[in-house]
């Protein structure tokens, strides 16, 4: 790819309509046989990650030994890693000298897996879920989250447990509890020794990314039985801050992530209270959507490594002495991980994603290359086909800065005629505290390389950019998200790059809310795609789970006080400003967003006789995971456009 700023190649390119290119990246390919990577750990020299698959319909524990470079898969074909605790999981499995114990994602039952054993099961479905698994470092038992639905209200019981690794005469076979009584816990991180426990709670209306408190105890045993004693309140009890990922360096002193400066920094703990590591105006920490998240460890000498978020790309940076020296590693999606050979010898293990290159988990020395143990897919792609990011920003909700990445089309052979101007998709991402960035995505280039255009938001609400951007949605969701989105388009529409009457719009979740609302609230879009999203607030608020109870009380306002706000931001009621086509996704087992949303806005509209389309999936919940359920979702939404924007699409299988 040229670096002179000019396309060398357009002279061999075809003009052609735009969307009717033919793609390298086809259907089975970005739909089928792309697999995500994440949640690495290490053990000792040894780097397992998680292999999402949806040609299987399931997610898989792989591990690469030191001094190997294949791959090999750890847990057998009946398994499906994963767990449901918040709905979302995360931290669905632990290692420990060769010892995996994992959660079984379509049951919730805890097995552990020893070196040529079989699989043995530790608690057995029951109406519990476990979540964030941690070895204890003595090796006899597991801490982990524990959420029990056996009440049936929707409203399940939130501890910490305790779980024997031996079964015979365990007096509490599904956990001791440790920690009972807040309405939410995460992160339990143990201390080197074993004898203190960490932790991170909060209570209703807040969400774990808004206010949490740092908790620390000393664990006893008191007739055979463990107990907490000794309990302290670290951070958060005083002030509004977000507190996250605790851990507990080699030699036993606690950090964790705070953003009580406007940015999501590790501190240490010490006797006055929590220090700085190393205070920067960018972000370390992610919101916890999801258990076991990792955005920074601890290298041997005692000094820190961690995922730096600056501007929507994440990058690893060395802490030591504050401050903070990049690594010469490329982009990375999270924390790498440090493995320790026998030798002493140190190499990390991370999951890496450049804007030309698939993600990949890495292998290699903290001064150099790695090399590649798995890649997300094993499309060879031509660069001359790969739509790189153009960094834009805009005026943005409230008279601050917006920030998004707009990719122009690109195909080796062909280009956009000189008489028109491209299609433009604009896709939100969920959350909506999510985050989107610039590494490659075939899910963009789907899009670009077909001769439609793509700018993805990071409207105001989304992560990355310090607390005070991710609060600018406050009170404001439904409002303040449309606004950008629009800003960002008019500025492209502005620049003459693409096509003002062929603009979509398309999201997920909290995105498909605002698809809904944009497409209600502006006539800057000609048609959406709306995937698993909310069009009543009101109904979501009322049958939501528990973990997202009052999520919509910060970025609405709490009920009943704000039913009229409600009622004013929810599409449903707004059909009536809805003049363009709309196609919507939904699965039938959703528990987040129940697939009555989407079937009462679909009602509405075919009674309005507005273009519309349902589709719904047998069996899928709230993010689609089967190859069959992705690939039917492109074909039918590209046939869609197709339809709406006047093109011809070529072949997609």
């Amino acid at each position: 790819m040229s670096n002179s700023g000019i396309d060398a190649t357009a002279g061999l390119r075809q003009p052609a309509a735009c969307g009717s290119w033919t793609s390298p990246f086809r259907l089975e390919t970005v739909a089928g046989t792309l697999r995500g990577l994440s949640s690495l750990r290490a053990d000792e020299s040894t780097l397992y990650w998680l292999e999402s698959r949806p040609d299987q319909g399931r997610t898989v524990l792989c591990r690469c030994e030191a001094g190997e470079v294949a791959a090999q898969d750890v847990t057998p074909d009946e398994f499906d890693i994963g767990s449901r605790v918040h709905e979302y999981g995360g931290g669905a499995y632990a290692v420990q000298d060769g010892r995996i114990a994992f959660s079984r994602r379509t049951d919730g039952a805890v097995w552990l897996l020893e070196p040529d054993q079989p699989p043995r099961c530790l608690v057995a479905a029951s109406g519990l879920r476990y979540a964030d698994l941690q070895f204890t470092p003595d090796g006899h038992d597991l801490v982990a989250v524990r959420e029990d639905h056996r009440g049936g209200d929707g409203h399940p019981l939130a501890t910490i447990v305790l779980l024997s690794l031996d079964r015979a005469g365990c007096p509490a076979p599904e956990g001791e509890i440790l920690v009972e009584g807040p309405d939410f816990l995460s992160s339990p991180r143990l201390s080197p020794d074993g004898q203190r426990l960490a932790w991170i709670e909060w209570d209703h209306p807040f969400m774990p990314w808004e206010r949490t408190r740092l908790r620390t105890a000393v664990l006893a045993r008191d007739a055979g039985v463990r107990t907490l004693v000794e309990r302290h309140c670290v951070a958060g009890a005083d002030r509004a801050e977000a507190l996250l990922q605790p851990l507990f360096s080699p030699d036993g002193v606690l950090h964790a992530c705070s953003d009580r400066t406007g940015w999501w920094n590790i501190y240490r703990a010490e006797a006055e209270g929590l220090v700085a590591v190393c205070p920067m105006r960018r972000e370390i920490g992610v919101p916890p959507w999801i258990f076991g998240q990792r955005s920074y460890g601890f290298l041997p000498d005692g000094s820190l490594i961690a995922a730096v978020i600056e501007d929507g790309r994440c990058g690893a940076f060395r802490l030591a002495g504050g401050t903070a020296d990049a690594l010469p590693i490329g982009a990375v999606v999270e924390c790498p991980t440090v493995l320790v050979a026998g030798s002493g010898a140190i190499a990390l293990g991370w999951v890496g994603a450049g804007a030309t290159d698939p993600a990949a988990v890495m292998r290699g020395p903290m001064v150099g290359p790695g090399h590649s143990l798995a890649q997300a897919h094993e499309l060879a792609v031509d660069e001359a086909d790969v739509s790189v990011a153009e960094v834009l920003h805009y005026p943005g909700a409230g008279g601050g800065t917006g920030h998004a990445f707009f990719y122009p089309p690109a195909n080796s052979r062909f280009r956009v005629p000189d008489d028109e101007r491209p299609p433009l998709m604009v896709i939100v991402h969920g959350g909506p505290t999510g985050m989107t960035s610039d590494a490659l995505s075939l899910r963009v280039q789907w899009w670009t390389s077909r001769g439609i255009a793509v700018l993805d938001v990071n409207y105001c609400g989304s992560t990355g950019f310090g607390r005070a951007y991710r609060e600018a949605l406050d009170g404001a969701w439904g409002v303040a998200d449309v606004d950008d989105c629009v800003a960002a388009c008019d500025a492209l529409v502005t620049a003459g790059r693409v096509d003002a009457e062929r603009i979509a719009i398309r999201g997920s979740s909290a995105g498909g809310f605002t698809v809904l609302a944009a497409l209600t609230q502006s006539r800057r879009f000609g048609a959406g795609t709306c995937i698993y999203g909310i069009g009543d607030l009101a109904s979501l608020a009322r049958d939501t789970h528990k973990f997202e109870a009052h999520y919509l009380d910060r970025l609405v306002g709490p009920l009943p006080e704000a039913a009229a706000t409600y009622e004013a931001r929810s599409p449903i009621n707004h059909l009536d400003r809805l003049g363009c086509p709309v196609i919507f996704f939904h699965g039938t087992e959703d528990r987040v967003v129940p697939i009555a949303q989407a079937r009462m806005m679909a009602q509405a509209m075919r009674e309005r006789g507005i273009p519309h389309a349902l589709h719904e999936f047998e069996g899928e919940g709230h993010g689609f995971r089967r190859a069959d359920s992705m690939r039917r979702l492109l074909a039918l939404e590209f046939a869609f456009y197709g339809e709406l924007f006047g093109f011809t699409p070529a072949s997609t299988a």
